[in-house]
């Protein structure tokens, strides 16, 4: 459009190119005239991608594990076939009472969920032995972290975290317009006291994830503790607890009594992993009143829908599918580690319900393995290129896959 053009491609309106020639009745009236007249005209001109946030264009996207429909599709194999341990859920599913409270949920669909998660939070006040109130309500746990970022990352803040931590926190940081200030993981662990040396006066978020994703490794419980301890108080440190029922209770950080004496502290908890409700995406929060009640303000209304509500409510109750989910897992992670000692490949060892491993070609290996109906997931993003990492399934699973391991790297399990 002409008009346009001479806006954009001059920078500025031109008097005598478009006030006389265009339009001489408006040659009396004023640039800021024209313009409130006209503004719309130059809008349908610019492209999404000039109107965009500036971060945005460089913003990467996350990348999930692929779905079996996908994966069947493509390599010409029956969907049944297929098995992903690419994701780190359940291979028990969810626990039946959840199932079934989801079912009774269903037929009053046509109504919103209750806004304010009562009954649930209720439910994980009682578990947690919390006040309902120091709970936050999150479609998944990644949610509640992405509040916290939107409600307290600024450009120029910086916030700390592992080089192979989860890496959905430098996500939501480079997002919100801080910077992400990467500590080194050697031995593929979280250096406490480097990253407390990472802490400056710029320091708005320090993000600890234990066990970590997609490592596996968990710090010691007196460390967390005292780590949690010595950050300032100008520091909100964001425990990841996503895998943190697969350790042993004696083994788990308790961060509740730090909470309870006002110690800027958020733990987030997710439904998805051990109680296999990854589908219905429900997690939450918890942590200090204020800090919750400051979460509200920026959390989306009815951000849990009714079902996944219903599910995890019921999911609390179920002690026996939730210890045995820990009882394959456990029996599981000896049957994997086992099995790559054979085939001589390195890995980490696991706090959680999945085995981060090194295999050379790591992404033809993943494709190879593909091929075969098995999905694992490739680590490049987080910066580990020549490593794989693989969800602990059934006892059938964990063999099938070590069996297609093997043959794709041309080596036989003795």
């Amino acid at each position: 459009m002409q008009i346009a053009k001479c806006v954009i491609g001059n920078g500025r309106m031109s008097e005598t190119g478009l006030y006389r020639h265009h339009f001489p009745e408006l040659r009396h009236h004023s640039f800021s005239f024209f313009i409130s007249r006209f503004s719309f005209i130059l809008t349908r001109s610019m492209r999404p991608d000039q109107l965009a946030k500036p971060g945005l264009l460089t913003q990467p996207v996350y990348e999930p594990g692929r779905p079996i429909a996908d994966v069947a599709r493509e390599h010409g194999l029956d969907p049944d076939s297929v098995i992903k341990l690419a994701s780190n859920e359940n291979p028990l599913g969810p626990s039946p009472l959840a199932v079934a409270a989801a079912r009774r949920a269903l037929d009053d669909a046509h109504l919103y969920p209750d806004g304010a998660a009562i009954a649930l939070r209720a439910k994980i006040g009682t578990h947690l032995n919390l006040d309902p109130a120091q709970i936050f309500p999150g479609n998944g746990s990644n949610e509640v972290m992405q509040v916290l970022a939107e409600a307290f990352v600024s450009p120029g803040d910086e916030v700390v975290m592992g080089r192979h931590a989860f890496i959905v926190f430098k996500y939501l940081t480079q997002f919100n317009g801080g910077e992400a200030v990467e500590v080194e993981m050697p031995g593929f662990g979280h250096d406490l006291g480097k990253m407390r040396e990472a802490v400056t006066s710029r320091t708005k978020i320090v993000y600890l994830p234990t066990p970590n994703n997609p490592t596996g490794t968990a710090n010691d419980a007196v460390d967390v503790v005292a780590f949690a301890q010595d950050l300032p108080q100008h520091v909100i440190l964001c425990v990841d607890e996503a895998y943190a029922e697969f350790l042993d209770p004696d083994e788990a950080p308790d961060l509740r009594p730090l909470i309870a004496a006002g110690r800027n502290i958020l733990c987030c908890r997710t439904f998805s992993k051990i109680f296999g409700l990854a589908g219905l995406r429900v997690g939450y929060g918890y942590g200090p009143k204020p800090l919750i009640d400051l979460l509200h303000r920026v959390r989306q209304p009815f951000n849990v829908n009714a079902i996944a509500q219903a599910a995890a409510t019921a999911a609390l109750d179920d002690r026996e599918h939730l210890e045995r989910t820990r009882d394959i897992n456990d029996a599981g992670l000896k049957q994997v580690s086992a099995g790559l000692v054979k085939l001589g490949l390195n890995q980490v060892p696991s706090a959680a319900n999945f085995i981060m491993f090194r295999v050379a070609k790591a992404r033809d290996i993943f494709l190879a393995l593909q091929a075969k109906g098995v999905i694992v997931r490739p680590l490049a993003p987080y910066d580990l290129p020549d490593h794989l990492r693989v969800t602990i399934g059934t006892t059938e699973q964990n063999a099938r896959f070590l069996d297609a391991l093997a043959g794709a790297l041309g080596k036989k399990l003795s």
